[in-house]
């Protein structure tokens, strides 16, 4: 029995992580080999042709999971009926400009995209927002399409997440598979904290902490976080582009974890709306450890947080705290 077609939403799709994006969406890296996938791709009128040429180049990749493409730069017709919505644009910082200009074109690009999902989206749809400040792109998405349940908008923090995998397996030159639940704690930008308090590596004699294997603290609480904090700059440094290639990888990470589900034993990270967790402030989108089954995902709980960890984890609060309040006075 061949499986119904999920639609999938990528906006700013003829970007660089949307170019990199929906091949691997409709190759079914996102929801798996077997799934059939209709792409929706949306952007802003100026990229209209370069969008058309994306929609060429996959009618020309023949792929037999590809059962329609909708290349529009209207947002009701690109959120019609869909399933799942990655989003991708967004108004990027450049030079000279304040923190308060950015937020407040992103407030307006996602207050219009919110009606327009709500509005046309279907039932349950899923939200991953990928564009900074992803999450409270993510929060101001929630506010203003309060009919799509808070479970279900979130934002990634999982090419961070991967992002110290690949640091800790170069470390300690064992396979990145082997690597699991390192955890993002916060914000997706350079307070983030990445967390190896819990993580582990399958070795030939069973499951190891990470800790233990690197035996070096002062690399842990120091050179590792700096570095999986300040990737995404290393990378424009030494291709003069943003990442894309990895974040779009990411993006089919977060969203195959959320409805696939994760493995047993092993956890995530991923930007979700707080319930208090952690003595995390309610009502932010922040990124902790959840595992996923049928299709939502679970806060992990219980787990201990040493004193070094909690300065990281309210510091990264107080960051986003501090984007909400300015992304609300952009509102009013």
């Amino acid at each position: 029995m061949s499986k119904d077609p999920v639609r999938v939403l990528v906006t700013g799709a003829a970007g660089q992580i949307g170019y990199a994006l929906v091949p691997m969406i409709a190759r079914g890296v996102m929801l798996g080999p077997d799934q059939p996938v209709i792409l929706h791709m949306l952007d802003i009128p100026p990229a209209a042709e370069a969008l058309n040429g994306v929609k060429m180049e996959l009618v020309d990749a023949a792929f037999p999971l590809l059962k329609g493409v909708v290349a529009t730069t209207d947002a009701v017709e690109a959120c019609t009926g869909v399933n799942v919505a990655v989003m991708v644009g967004g108004f990027p910082r450049k030079e000279g400009m304040e923190r308060k200009d950015v937020m407040s074109k992103n407030v307006s690009i996602y207050k219009s995209q919110s009606s327009a999902l709500e509005a046309h989206a279907a039932p349950n749809c899923k939200v991953l927002v990928v564009a900074n400040p992803a999450n409270t792109n993510a929060l101001i998405l929630k506010e203003f399409a309060p009919s799509i349940p808070a479970k279900n908008i979130t934002c990634l923090t999982r090419l961070d997440h991967n992002r110290a995998l690949g640091q800790i397996s170069e470390r300690l030159n064992v396979q990145v598979s082997d690597v699991k639940n390192v955890i993002i704690w916060g914000n997706h930008s350079s307070t983030q904290y990445p967390d190896v308090s819990h993580a582990t590596v399958k070795t030939p004699s069973g499951q190891k902490p990470v800790h233990e294997l690197v035996s070096n603290d002062d690399w842990l609480k120091g050179e590792f976080i700096k570095t999986v904090q300040q990737r995404g700059a290393a990378i424009i440094k030494a291709r003069k582009l943003s990442s894309a290639l990895s974040a779009a990888s990411a993006a089919c990470d977060h969203i195959r974890d959320w409805v696939v589900g994760t493995p047993e034993g092993t956890w995530v990270s991923m930007g979700v709306y707080s319930d208090g967790s952690y003595n995390v402030p309610a009502g932010l989108i922040y990124s902790f450890p959840v595992t996923c089954r049928a299709g939502e995902w679970t806060i992990v709980q219980g787990l201990s947080v040493d004193e070094f960890s909690r300065k990281k984890m309210d510091a990264t609060a107080e960051e986003l705290t501090e984007e909400k309040a300015l992304a609300y006075s952009c509102l009013s």
